[in-house]
């Protein structure tokens, strides 16, 4: 019974790498609490976007999305321009706003 003890705990220590499937997934938590989502008004089309309604959730907007015969829904997320410095030189890097 003694030798089982270790493995177990050594099973428990190591850490479980990521799988594909996980990094492949949708969005982290964090960027969808800085996007919004509109329905798309009616006479919308991809050339002239317009925001109609806003939905609350990404499940709403798709819900409601699928109920109205346009299908569209529109993700809005906003960033902020900043620049870094790396080596001497200015990157520029977009950051999420946050609420």
């Amino acid at each position: 019974m003694e030798s089982v003890q270790p493995r177990v705990r050594e099973a428990t220590q190591r850490e479980v790498p990521a799988t594909p499937a996980a990094k492949k997934g949708r969005r982290a938590r964090g960027s969808e609490e800085t996007s919004r989502f509109f329905l798309a008004k009616e006479g919308s089309s991809p050339q002239k976007p317009e925001l109609g309604e806003e939905a609350q959730t990404e499940s709403d907007a798709l819900i409601k999305a699928f109920q109205q015969k346009t299908g569209v829904i529109y993700v809005l997320t906003a960033f902020r321009a900043e620049a870094e410095i790396q080596g001497g030189n200015p990157i520029l890097v977009k950051r999420p706003l946050t609420k």
